[in-house]
Order: structure tokens, then C-alpha cells, then sequence
């Protein structure tokens, strides 16, 4: 073996010593330093869900780092295959990125699935900011860049080409003949899948990551119209659909809840709409499915025309005002962002949701179209700073939550910062009522819906983004709340009883009955859905 002679140049310092292992050593050490820094979240969820006083248990629990540990030895020899020069930059992009994938599922029992990597990757700049906090600093200097920079004082050498083949299908072959051993805990890992998957770090967020935005990039341009369209009715009417933002239903008193959150609304002869869940546990999907017109899941959602861009197609005037984010794309003549708003608004109330209210009266009423179709997409409840959403004569629960780190805070401090905000949405709804109440002889009609619930510590759980299949009632059970004028219930022959009487609602419901209150009928119309037609279906 050849022994490495260094020349040194006078009046130069001699370069710091370096390590240099070989690709395969490399391998080795980063597989087991991701096993053992970033899965104690993974570790600690088995731990509490797995009976250890048996032998599977404990099979179990020393089954899920193996199978860590044998990813990471597979799937790098792979890559070194093409280059082994690309492991060290991507074990640093890793490094950073690991440590933060690991505060939010330390902090906030979090998991990295297709779903909650699209909230990741729409969440804005302002919203990404509230989860800034010391702690996660501490994470990222100690877990994303000691380790980073330690791997910048790594030379690797190569390994030759057969040994990284024969690692990969030494590893490979481990990983098939443990499976067979340890047959006895499959029922557990597969019952357990969703979970376990979305903490697997780091090919959790990069598998997820390209999972969830193959498909967006893949229907991109494809956008389909919907059928022609023509209204049976000529009449006045103005539509406001307000989306409202982690608003559960468990915490409105209009749904039974114990104190008192609604009290504007509760004496505003609003209908409170029973038993309707949310189509997703994330905005982005969730307001997809408010605007489309057929089942979200299926692969024409991805692809279909909006209900806003829908409408102004046909003629009605569609103004559409925005505190939030995850919108899908719509095209329509008058569409509005928060910072736009509030150069014509005064007061400290800008600052919230009730800047979408700011100029609305007049705007309607300068509308030439007979149809008028309003979307108010808000900030709502939306966390972890739920102390943030509401202004300070609404902080009526006491104490409150000022942490972003919720697990921090008692349960109680979390629930009233949370109940709070759902006080300011009572406020806001009412205001808005009473500026339709202004709009005289014209059929008017609200539609109040969240995009999704919220967890506040139950299960361990807080905010929202569980893969739906095994997401907890409160991310899925939203409040449906309704407020029409007495021309819309004189046009529209609208029973209020049978309406409260329903037993059954979703969000795929409102595209139909705006089509519906519009007396808009096409091919795409379906009355099963419509709330308003003697035909819906849960009827």
C-alpha cells in the first residue's frame, strides 16, 4: 500500500488533519449515528403502545431501529454506486434537515406523511414563523450543525464498485431474513404503518415530499371545464362563503359545547348544521374539496375548474379576500390578499380576520352582476399561536397559552387561548350578518365552514395534518353554520326545521348548493348534494 507523502510549502501552515474512511465505513457510521440521533420520538412512540413484558414486544421494539439502520445501509450504497462524492453533501442536507423533522415530532407528536408535507410545502413564510422559537434553535445547532460540520472534516475515500453492491445486498438480505424471524411482529408494524412511516427519518420527509408533489407537477396544465351552465332565476342574490381555519365543532356552543362561544351567533337565527366533517385534515386538500364538485379523492378533483372560477365564467361577479394560504389555483376579476385590504382599513381590528370585511357593503352593492358570489378565507383558529388570532377584549377565557410549544402549557391555558378564538369568529360571523342585513330585497345566503378541526393535546396530538384514516374526530368534525335572509327563505321555499334536521353533511356539499342557491343548473349539478333540494342525500 502506497504511503501518502505531504509536501509542505514554507511559510504555509500544514492543512488540519482530516479523517478518511472508506465509502463502506462511511456508510456504516452515518447509518448508525441517523439511527441513534434522530428516532427516539420513533423509539418512545413504540415503547408506549407495545406491551414489553412480552417477547414479541420486545422483538418489536428492537425490530423498528434494525429496520432504520438497514434503510439507510441499503439505499446509500446505492447511491455511492452513481457517485461517492454526492454522500457527504447529502448526509449534511440530512443533518439540517433531520434536526428539524425531529423538534417538530418531539414537540408537536407530529408526522411526516403525504399529508402534513403539503402543509409544509405551502405553508408561507409569516405562518412558518410562528413555530420559531429557542428550543428549536437548540435543536438545530446541536442535531443539524455539530454533525454538519463535523462531516465537512470528512474525506471519504472510495470503496470499489463490488463492495458497495455486495453491502446493498448483504443489507438487503439482512433485512428479508429478520423479517422472516420476527414474522410475529408484522400485525403491530402494519397496524401501526401511517405512524411509524412518517417517523422514519429522513426518507419519511423526502419520499413524502416527492409523493405529494409528483402528482401536482404531473396535472399542472390539465385544468378540465365543467359543463355549460344556465339559471332558472333572475333574482338579486349575493352568496358569502366564509372557509374558516381549524375551527372544530367540540368547541362551538351552537354544537352543545358548555360555554359560551357563541354568544352573538346563538341569537342570530343562524342554522347550525349537524354532523359535518371536513373531506381533509389540511387546508390545501380540504379547500380543494369546498370547491370542487366531485368526491376529492378521486383523480379528477386534482383536475378540475374551481367553483369560483366556475361562476365568474358564467357571469356572476366572484370576490374572492384571503388572511390564509393553500388556495388552489382559481381564476376570477377580484381577488384580494390581507395586506391589500388593510391599506383602506382603519383600526386596530385590521390587524385580524375582520379586515376581509373592510369596503365588502360597498363593493356588493357596486356590483352590476345580478349574481355575486363572496369567499372569506381566514386566519381563524389557526396554530400554534392561538393567542395571536383574536384582539385583546376577546381574551374572555383566562389564562392563556403564549407558547408555541403547546405541550408546554396546561391543558386548560391551551383550551381557553383556544376557546378565544373561537369567540372572535362569533363576532366576526355576526358582523358579517349585519352587513348583509344592510343589502334590503335581495336573496342573501351565508355559508360558514372550517377547513378542518384541530387537536389540542388529546392523544397527545396538537394541531392538525394526521393522515385522515386514523386522524381523531376533532380534525375532521367542523362546524357548518348557515344564515339566510327572508328573500332567500321566501325564493328558495327553505324549510329551516328540515334543514337542522339533516342528519349528515360534508364539504363536497357546497359546491352543489351554491349552484343551488344560484338556481344554477348543469350536467355537473348533482341534487343529492345540494342542502336546499328536497333530494339531499342523507334525506
Amino acid at each position: 500500500m502506497r504511503r501518502q507523502v505531504e509536501h509542505r510549502v514554507p511559510g504555509v501552515a500544514p492543512r488540519r488533519s482530516t479523517w478518511e474512511p472508506s465509502t463502506i465505513t462511511f456508510i456504516a457510521l452515518a447509518a448508525v449515528l441517523n439511527t441513534a440521533l434522530y428516532h427516539a420520538p420513533l423509539l418512545s412512540f413504540a415503547t408506549r403502545n407495545l406491551d414489553l413484558s412480552t417477547f414479541t414486544g420486545l422483538l418489536t421494539l428492537v425490530t423498528l431501529p434494525l429496520v432504520v439502520f438497514l434503510e439507510t445501509a441499503i439505499l446509500f450504497p446505492l447511491l455511492a454506486l452513481v457517485s461517492h462524492r454526492i454522500l457527504k453533501p447529502l448526509c449534511v442536507l440530512f443533518a439540517l434537515g433531520n434536526a428539524v423533522a425531529f423538534y417538530f415530532l418531539d414537540t408537536y407528536q407530529a408526522m411526516l406523511d403525504v399529508t402534513m408535507m403539503g402543509n409544509v410545502l405551502n405553508t408561507n413564510v409569516a405562518e412558518a414563523s410562528e413555530f420559531l422559537h429557542p428550543r428549536l434553535v437548540g435543536y438545530f445547532l446541536a442535531l443539524g450543525v455539530m454533525p454538519a460540520w463535523m462531516l465537512t472534516r470528512v474525506h471519504i475515500r472510495p470503496s470499489p464498485r463490488l463492495r458497495l453492491v455486495v453491502m446493498a445486498f448483504a443489507g438487503f438480505a439482512v433485512m428479508l431474513a429478520w423479517a422472516w424471524l420476527s414474522a410475529s411482529t408484522w400485525l403491530w408494524i402494519d397496524k401501526n404503518s401511517k405512524r411509524l412511516g412518517g417517523m422514519v427519518l429522513p426518507w419519511s420527509y423526502v419520499v413524502n415530499a416527492a409523493r405529494y408533489q409528483v402528482p401536482k407537477i404531473w396535472t399542472a396544465d390539465t385544468e378540465v371545464l365543467l359543463p355549460a351552465a344556465t339559471f332558472a332565476s333572475l333574482e338579486k342574490t349575493v352568496v358569502i362563503l366564509v372557509i374558516g381555519e381549524a375551527a372544530r365543532a367540540q368547541n362551538f356552543a351552537l354544537y352543545g359545547y358548555d360555554r359560551p362561544t357563541n354568544p352573538l351567533l346563538s341569537q342570530a337565527g343562524v342554522v347550525s348544521l349537524r354532523n359535518a366533517t371536513a373531506c381533509a385534515t389540511y387546508t390545501t386538500a380540504a379547500v380543494r374539496c369546498i370547491l370542487s364538485n366531485v368526491d376529492a379523492e378521486s383523480a379528477f378533483s386534482r383536475r378540475y375548474e374551481p367553483l369560483p372560477t366556475y361562476l365568474q365564467r358564467h357571469g356572476v361577479d366572484v370576490i374572492w379576500r384571503s388572511r390564509n394560504f393553500g388556495e388552489p389555483r382559481i381564476k376570477v376579476q377580484s381577488y384580494q390578499k390581507a395586506d391589500e385590504l388593510a391599506a383602506s382599513c382603519d383600526g386596530d381590528r385590521c390587524n385580524y380576520d375582520e379586515v376581509l370585511l373592510s369596503g365588502l357593503e360597498q363593493r356588493i352593492r357596486d356590483s352590476a352582476s345580478q349574481r355575486v358570489f363572496v369567499v372569506l378565507h381566514q386566519t381563524g383558529s389557526h396554530g400554534p399561536a392561538y393567542y395571536t388570532r383574536y384582539p385583546a377584549e376577546f381574551e374572555q377565557f383566562k389564562p392563556v397559552c403564549k407558547s408555541v410549544e403547546l405541550s408546554k402549557c396546561s391543558s386548560q391555558a391551551l383550551l381557553n387561548a383556544y376557546d378565544n378564538t373561537i369567540l372572535y369568529q362569533d363576532h366576526f360571523l355576526n358582523e358579517t350578518i349585519g352587513l348583509l342585513k344592510t343589502l334590503q330585497h335581495t336573496s342573501v345566503l351565508l355559508i360558514y365552514l372550517s377547513d378542518h378541526g384541530e387537536s389540542l393535546g388529546e392523544f397527545g396530538l396538537y394541531l392538525h395534518g394526521v393522515p385522515y384514516s386514523v386522524a381523531p374526530d376533532v380534525q375532521k368534525d367542523v362546524p357548518f353554520i348557515l344564515w339566510m335572509s327572508e328573500e332567500f327563505i321566501r325564493q328558495k321555499a327553505v324549510d329551516a326545521r328540515r334543514l337542522e334536521s339533516q342528519s349528515l353533511h360534508s364539504q363536497r356539499d357546497v359546491f352543489h348548493s351554491v349552484m343551488g342557491a344560484f338556481s344554477m343548473r348543469s350536467d355537473a349539478y348533482e341534487a343529492g348534494f345540494d342542502i336546499f333540494n328536497e333530494a339531499f342525500a342523507s334525506q
